[in-house]
């Protein structure tokens, strides 16, 4: 990819409105360049990833945000955006079935996220992926799809 994760996104796009039931298909995309040190990344219509640094501080990538992949009908050029991040840095991508709760603002479960990231920041990548999953689905078990991807950088 070497055009960067919004080019992707856009092809991904021009690809979706031609298929049936896409418009409404989510995806965020990340690049990680281990030498410069950065993330860069584009969304389209996904929750941010976010990035745990290793002080505690926990950032959402929202800079690069625009509609779900076919929801557009022309072609317009997507956002990207990159940030730093210093080695030990812990960058998550989730579902919204991790998040989401119905009769809920979305910002409850993007700070719940954040809280159970500071919570277990010490943890190596597959115990926090278990800690966020045992922190954050309901009760009685999930109600949408979830999927979780944790990269200690």
């Amino acid at each position: 990819v070497a055009e960067g994760p919004a080019k992707a996104l856009e092809v991904l796009g021009l690809y979706a409105r031609s298929v049936e039931g896409a418009e409404n298909t989510t995806v965020v995309e990340t690049c990680i360049d281990w030498n410069g040190r950065t993330v860069t990344y584009s969304s389209a219509g996904h929750l941010p990833p976010a990035l745990l640094r290793r002080d505690g501080a926990v950032e959402f990538l929202d800079q690069a945000t625009d509609p779900p992949l076919g929801a557009r009908p022309e072609h317009i050029p997507r956002p990207q955006a990159t940030t730093g991040f210093t080695p030990g840095d812990t960058l998550v991508l989730y579902t919204d079935g991790l998040v989401e709760r119905r009769r809920e603002d979305i910002d409850v479960g993007l700070e719940r996220l954040a809280a159970a990231l500071v919570r277990h920041r010490g943890e190596d990548p597959e115990r926090i992926a278990d800690a966020l999953l045992v922190d954050l689905l309901p009760v009685g078990g999930a109600t949408d799809d979830t999927a979780l991807i944790v990269v200690r950088l």
